[in-house]
């Protein structure tokens, strides 16, 4: 297993968030290593009707394992919000010694819904595709572009199963992530809007273009784009500026998590890359927004990030935006 650079708290309740296929209970089962019944897997049918139907069931099912481990793992904790009643609960009991290790792929549900996040009585992890210095002697800049850094991709060496794979992520994401979860009622549509912003990845974001793009309204993209927040897919990045009031003016820019999870959305796997391209470049730059905010993130900096457009830059994208509608 390569060591990951994300800090598990030893001594605390904790949630770790991340895409799917970023390795969350890879890491957490390598190291907690608890018991199979102290792990909770809500992605389990049977196990996720039976905490639906009654989920005090589970202090029992906790209470009958802390004689052997004082860690319980609950993976994929947002298919059941209601549990973290139960799970606030059972950390506030004077007579039980537990940790929970809480693992999430949204964050949607559980806002929707007011789910109840323990009230600081949990810490906050986020987990992301590898990191060049995780990777290590594995690590190979063209690969990193064209194909991303998930975990999965490592043992694949034919190039022809990372296509398949990346592929089948961007469905998946798509069923399970979005249309199970009952997140928005036009899976056309959406499905539309993650190939326009994926093309569009690392750009100023133009909401307007993009709502005529996809063929919806300007709320609706800006929606879209929290969606993809939530379910910890990509993140914004504000313009710098001295002025709060003047940055807040300014458009973000919207980057993916992953470069091969960006072509496979944009339809561009089977686009070759090649140095000394505007391509290369474009991918380059999403690697390295993407390791400084990992690294952000791992390190607890708490850094504000943020991008500085020069008036060459303005004039540089304004000629392209030119050229793209001619």
């Amino acid at each position: 297993m390569l060591k990951r650079e994300c800090k598990i708290p030893k001594s605390n309740s904790f949630f770790l968030f991340g895409a799917r296929g970023t390795g969350k209970s890879t890491l957490l089962r390598e190291l907690l290593k608890v018991p199979p019944d102290a792990y909770i897997d809500l992605l389990n049918i049977a196990t996720e009707r039976a905490l639906a139907r009654d989920p005090d069931s589970l202090e029992a099912r906790i209470r009958a394992v802390t004689s052997s481990t004082k860690i319980i793992v609950i993976d994929e904790v947002q298919r059941l919000p209601v549990i973290l009643d139960v799970v606030h609960r059972l950390i506030e009991a004077p007579d039980l010694d537990v940790i929970f290790a809480l693992t999430g792929s949204s964050a949607r549900k559980l806002k929707a819904g007011g789910a109840n996040l323990l009230a600081g009585r949990a810490f906050l992890r986020n987990l992301f595709p590898l990191t060049s210095t995780e990777l290590g002697s594995n690590f190979i800049l063209t690969a990193a572009l064209q194909w991303g850094t998930l975990p999965a991709l490592i043992k694949m060496p034919q190039d022809s199963d990372k296509i398949e794979f990346l592929e089948a992520y961007a469905h998946a994401y798509l069923k399970e992530e979005i249309w199970a979860e009952q997140i928005i009622r036009s899976l056309d549509r959406f499905r539309r809007f993650l190939e326009v912003a994926a093309v569009q990845n690392g750009c100023v974001v133009n909401y307007s273009k993009i709502a005529k793009d996809v063929g919806c309204d300007c709320k609706s993209v800006q929606n879209y784009y929290s969606i993809l927040e939530d379910t910890h897919l990509g993140f914004h990045l504000d313009a710098f500026h001295t002025s709060i009031r003047k940055r807040l003016r300014k458009a973000p820019k919207f980057y993916f998590i992953d470069t091969g999870v960006a072509r496979a959305l944009a339809n561009q796997l089977s686009i070759g890359i090649h140095e000394s391209t505007s391509y290369f470049g474009h991918l380059f730059e999403q690697f390295v927004i993407n390791e400084i905010y990992r690294k952000n993130s791992y390190t607890r900096s708490n850094f504000k990030l943020s991008y500085l457009c020069t008036e060459a830059a303005l004039k540089l994208i304004f000629w392209w935006n030119v050229q793209e509608n001619l």
